[in-house]
This record gives C-alpha cells, sequence and structure tokens, in this order.
C-alpha cells in the first residue's frame, strides 16, 4: 500500500524551509514576471515606431502602421513622402505621425528645410522632428544653428511637436548640453538624441546630460533616446534613467519616446 503524505507526519524543520524558500522564490519570480510585462508594455507605448531605412517600401511602410495601431506605439515616424500614407492609415487611431526634416545630415539650407516642413504639415504630420546643424555647431556657428531651429519652430503651430535631433553621437559633452540648451531655449518639445545614421547614436552618457538640461528648465520637455536601442534591458536602462534624474512616473507619451525599429519586438517577447 502506498504511503500519503499524511502518514509520514509533519515535514521536518529542514523540510519546511526548503518548502519556503521554493514558495518565496516562486512568488518573487511571478512578481518579477509581471513587473517585466508591466515595464514592456509601459515602453511599447512610448515608441516612435520607425521606418528610415534607404530599401523602405509602400508596403513596408503600411505594415508599420498596422503595427504600430495594433500594439498602441505613441507614434510613426517616416519619410516625408510617406507622411500622408501613414496618416490615411491610422485615421482613428490613436497614434501620432512623424517625420524626418533636415535629415540625416543636418546640411540643408534654411528655405528647403522650411518648405519640407510647410510640405510635412499640410500632408498631415503632427510631431516634426528636425536635424540640429550640428556640424556648424560644433564649429561654433550657434547664430545660423538657432535661427533654423527657431524658423522651423515658428511654423509649428501647437498642438504640433517639434523635437530637435542633436546628433550627439557627433558631440563632446559640453556640446551636447550647449545644444540641448540652445534647443529648449527655442521652444523645442523633445530633445532627440540620433538620426541614427551615424557610428555612435544614442548613449545613456548623452541621455543623462539632456535630462540634467531638461530638469533645470522651468517648462515640460521630452527626452526621445533614438538609434541602436534594441533591446528589453536597453529600454529599461533609459527607463531607469530618466527616474533617476526627472522622479517616478515622469516619462509618459509627452515626456518620453523610444525611436526605434527592431525594439517592439523585443518588448513584445517580455509581455
Amino acid at each position: 500500500m502506498p504511503l500519503r503524505a499524511a502518514d509520514l507526519g509533519p515535514l521536518s524543520v529542514g523540510a519546511e524551509e526548503t518548502e519556503m524558500t521554493r514558495t518565496a522564490s516562486l512568488r518573487d519570480d511571478e512578481v518579477l514576471m509581471k513587473t517585466s510585462a508591466g515595464t514592456a508594455r509601459h515602453a511599447i507605448s512610448l515608441i516612435d515606431l520607425t521606418d528610415l531605412s534607404e530599401d523602405r517600401t509602400s508596403s513596408g511602410i503600411d505594415a508599420l502602421c498596422k503595427r504600430a495601431a495594433e500594439y498602441g506605439t505613441a507614434a510613426v515616424c517616416v519619410w516625408p513622402e510617406y507622411v500622408a500614407r501613414c496618416v490615411d492609415l491610422l485615421d482613428g487611431a490613436d497614434v501620432g505621425v512623424a517625420t524626418v526634416i533636415n535629415f540625416p545630415k543636418g546640411n540643408q539650407q534654411i528655405g528647403v528645410v522650411l518648405d519640407q516642413t510647410l510640405t510635412a504639415l499640410s500632408d498631415g504630420a503632427n510631431e516634426i522632428d528636425v536635424v540640429l546643424p550640428y556640424k556648424m555647431f560644433r564649429n561654433g556657428d550657434v547664430k545660423p544653428t538657432a535661427s533654423l531651429i527657431e524658423a522651423v519652430g515658428d511654423i509649428i503651430a501647437p498642438p504640433g511637436v517639434l523635437k530637435v535631433i542633436l546628433e550627439t553621437g557627433e558631440l563632446d559633452n559640453e556640446a551636447i548640453r550647449s545644444a540641448a540648451e540652445l534647443a529648449v531655449g527655442l521652444g523645442a518639445d523633445f530633445i532627440k538624441t540620433s538620426t541614427g545614421k551615424t557610428d555612435v547614436s544614442a548613449t545613456l552618457g548623452a541621455a543623462r546630460i539632456i535630462l540634467e538640461v531638461i530638469a533645470a528648465t522651468d517648462r515640460a520637455v521630452g527626452i526621445k533616446p533614438s538609434g541602436g536601442i534594441r533591446s528589453f534591458d536597453d529600454a529599461v536602462g533609459y527607463l531607469n534613467l530618466a527616474e533617476e534624474v526627472m522622479g517616478p512616473d515622469w516619462a509618459t507619451r509627452s515626456t518620453f519616446r523610444f525611436g526605434a525599429s527592431g525594439l517592439l519586438d523585443a518588448l513584445l517577447a517580455e509581455t
């Protein structure tokens, strides 16, 4: 006749401790899983789902918009010629349409940049990511740099969003801070780290400098780490940094975005 657990009497102290440890460990794992899933879902809601590839296609843009609407990302970010298409595809969805201007080298003439901006706004873009003329700024030509950013900002009427791309991988820390301060002073709604088209894209060090500048201003300004952010751990690193500098619950759609194309899949794997 097989023995039953009751026939064995009470568990020994050692066995009880082992069972308690195992149960606690399982509970910790469950909490961790829930926390990871919640963090992943929150991060998804902050993504500007991006396709700025050289080989982009209309079908790829359609798929991008479909995924953005399905998973509730903050926005899509596409080349200017796809803005109107995205606006149509995302009609009724709570997903913004962003485009890039003066991209990626930041060296276009101000007239061209303004024409691009006006066309994008006319096509329905509600978020403009403009590259700061970083080579000019790096060389000390601050006034023409400021004139371009100011001119773009002047034609983006609220609730339009102006994101200024610093290209932090091409600037030293002092220049990153100065460029961020300039952009904030000119009315930028977001400071974006990078185009994703240079050897060095977003880094936690550059993001920290930008957040310190934002923390010192007296109005709401957001940050958009962009380029090379591909994993759940990458996303958590930036969110933790934002919480450290700006406080808990600061990172919302109105203050924090991830510029990324491959991050969505990594986050979905955590949910």
